[in-house]
């Protein structure tokens, strides 16, 4: 399997030929995965009360190894003003389907920011969309992404890592709200003068929970919502910040085309003959 440099140059090739390896190897390594999708609400009406007040609480109690402290106590001003700014709307984004936008009025928007060239762009996955057979483990920030590997071969994440691998694009594995916390600030704060853009898969219940921590650091992209076996209770979500997932999540088969598209798009702008 071809990497970067025939991606950006032959991504129609380098599709196919990734989707050929992928079926060949659910064939010969099926993996296990979701027989329907379960119909479940985002979040559960007990859940949603009080929920802007549940994540502060959450970000601040359960900062056991200070990344929120140390990053928000860089510009603490600042940073509580933004903050405040956020939770007073009704709602910290816009939604288009799947995608939940922050600090973009549209995905054509975003398209047009993802193209321009004095960017970074934080592409992240939540564990839960790993599959349970990942080489590299489930409830962790690695991802071999291996175009090897029979389980690499067939999962999202990995063909996206591959098609989006460029040193102005940062891949990150989520395990905990904290980590990718912690993430986000030291991207922010190490590169001042770059415009600091995302794309992040979570349960819609996260994406509810801490938009408005995004919008406190004034980076702007879009939150992809995972369906199959999310979190849409507290309970669910805590366990889930423990590593304890035991069901799978998914992106959906016309929301991982659009993904691509924003990640074509940008390798064709950022491409570098």
């Amino acid at each position: 399997m071809s990497r970067l440099p025939i991606w950006e140059s032959h991504w129609e090739f380098s599709e196919e030929e990734w989707d050929r390896q992928a079926a060949v190897a659910a064939q010969q390594h099926p993996l296990k995965g979701l027989k329907q999708l379960p119909q479940m609400p985002g979040i559960t009406k007990e859940t949603a009360k009080g929920l802007k007040w549940k994540s502060l609480l959450w970000m601040i109690r359960k900062d056991v190894k200070g990344e929120i402290r140390k990053g928000f106590f860089k510009h603490p001003f600042k940073y509580m003003w933004e903050l405040i700014k956020s939770a007073l709307k009704s709602k910290p984004y816009l939604r288009e389907g799947d995608f939940f936008l922050y600090g973009v009025d549209s995905l054509t928007q975003f398209n047009a920011l993802i193209t321009e060239q004095n960017s970074l762009l934080v592409l992240g996955f939540s564990y839960c969309h790993k599959p349970f057979e990942c080489p590299s483990g489930r409830f962790t920030p690695e991802c071999i992404r291996d175009s090897q590997h029979p389980v690499c071969q067939q999962c999202f994440i990995g063909k996206a890592l591959h098609a989006s691998a460029h040193p102005q694009t940062i891949p990150l594995i989520i395990p905990t709200i904290h980590y990718i916390g912690g993430k986000i600030f030291e991207i922010v704060h190490d590169n001042p003068e770059k415009q600091i853009l995302f794309i992040i898969t979570a349960c819609e219940m996260t994406l509810e929970m801490f938009g408005d921590w995004g919008n406190m650091v004034n980076i702007r992209g879009l939150g992809v919502r995972l369906d199959g076996r999310i979190c849409n209770t507290m309970k669910a979500f805590e366990l889930s910040e423990e590593g304890i997932k035991p069901g799978l999540t998914v992106v959906l088969s016309e929301t991982q085309k659009a993904i691509l598209q924003f990640i074509r798009a940008r390798a064709k702008a950022l491409r570098q003959d």
